[in-house]
């Protein structure tokens, strides 16, 4: 008797174990190497001023890469925030992944690929948009979607106003479509996906699946939002992936190709005055020497390339009680970091 209870005790933590490790991912992680300002260009006299203005406006992280080292580092960089519209980019990795195996048809109308929504439901010519159209934010399709806000649905175009292909629109129904999309034509779940095919890869050290979660808002549309959480240290590493085109040591985790498709510009000056490609705003070279690439989230969340430079610029806001959460601050925020270089 006492050997059977010893022995289904030892199952009992072989089981555990593996779902310890499921959940953790339980990979050894090296943290990303460490230097000072100066050995990266800038001034850390002027990076204090940058520590105390990101106090002032209720800043909660920030993580600067230069060649893929930290040499500026400010708040708790290591919590798990919610990623909010930078949700975009992370789920436009996994496409990049999924196109490359030949899983998923960039090409397919939402016709083939069974996609329908609420009434009222799409119609036959907004079923002709292809994932390629969503992922450029120009399907014409306009339907409710769940997390918009009040500002995205006053700006939403009237339905059956533009052809698939032929509008620009930052459009929520678009985004939340691509992870159901996603999901149905590779049977993978988006964060499970992610950790598998990036996060392990690149050896963050805070993301989790368990994390992450879906918002339904079922009275306007059957596709959910897809709520990321990362920490900033964990950006900033997915930002160093795109830097050096999807590569990470040795391995080819995103397709370079792919990178350089959806960090090129399809529509112009129509977000924040910049440019738009794959679920990425895009600095053109006029504006910027080398040009850049970089998505914005709700609170001031802000995650930035550029590749020139061999900069990754990541900045999360919480939102302070008694501070408004205003997009300038950040502006003259990643205005005073730029200015610190020497």
């Amino acid at each position: 008797m006492k050997a059977q209870i010893s022995y289904r005790k030892i199952i009992s933590l072989l089981l555990f174990s593996l779902f310890l490790f499921t959940v953790c991912g339980c990979k050894k992680t090296v943290s990303l190497e460490k230097i000072t300002p100066e050995e990266a260009g800038f001034s850390s006299e002027k990076l204090s001023r940058v520590s105390e203005y990101a106090g002032e406006i209720g800043s909660a992280a920030i993580t600067i890469l230069s060649d893929g080292k930290i040499f500026y580092s400010w708040g708790n960089t290591g919590k798990n925030y919610a990623c909010h519209s930078i949700r975009k980019p992370l789920l436009g990795a996994l496409y990049g992944i999924y196109i490359e195996k030949g899983i998923i048809n960039p090409y397919q109308t939402l016709s083939e690929s069974g996609i329908d929504d609420i009434p009222p439901e799409l119609t036959d010519t907004e079923k002709q948009a292809v994932i390629k159209d969503l992922l450029m934010s120009r399907s014409g399709i306009y339907h409710e979607a769940a997390a918009e806000s009040e500002k995205m649905k006053k700006m939403r175009p009237e339905r059956g106003t533009h052809l698939p292909g032929t509008f620009f629109y930052y459009n929520n129904w678009d985004f939340n479509a691509l992870g159901t999309i996603f999901e149905k034509c590779t049977g993978e779940k988006i964060f499970k996906s992610f950790k598998n095919e990036i996060a392990e890869k690149i050896g963050m050290e805070d993301f989790s699946p368990w994390d992450c979660s879906y918002r339904y808002e079922k009275d306007l549309s059957e596709h959910p939002a897809y709520i990321f959480k990362m920490s900033s240290r964990d950006m900033a590493r997915f930002g160093l992936l795109y830097m050096n085109y999807g590569k990470w040591e040795g391995e080819q985790v995103v397709p370079a190709g792919w990178i350089r498709e959806s960090t090129r510009s399809y529509s112009f000056k129509c977000l924040n005055g910049d440019d738009y490609g794959y679920l990425w705003s895009i600095i053109p070279e006029t504006a910027i020497p080398g040009g850049g690439f970089y998505h914005t989230g709700y609170k001031n969340h802000f995650l930035g390339i550029l590749p020139e430079e061999k900069l990754v610029v990541v900045h999360r806001g919480e939102g302070v009680p008694g501070i408004k959460q205003e997009y300038r601050k950040m502006k003259k925020l990643l205005y005073m970091i730029m200015s610190a270089a020497e």
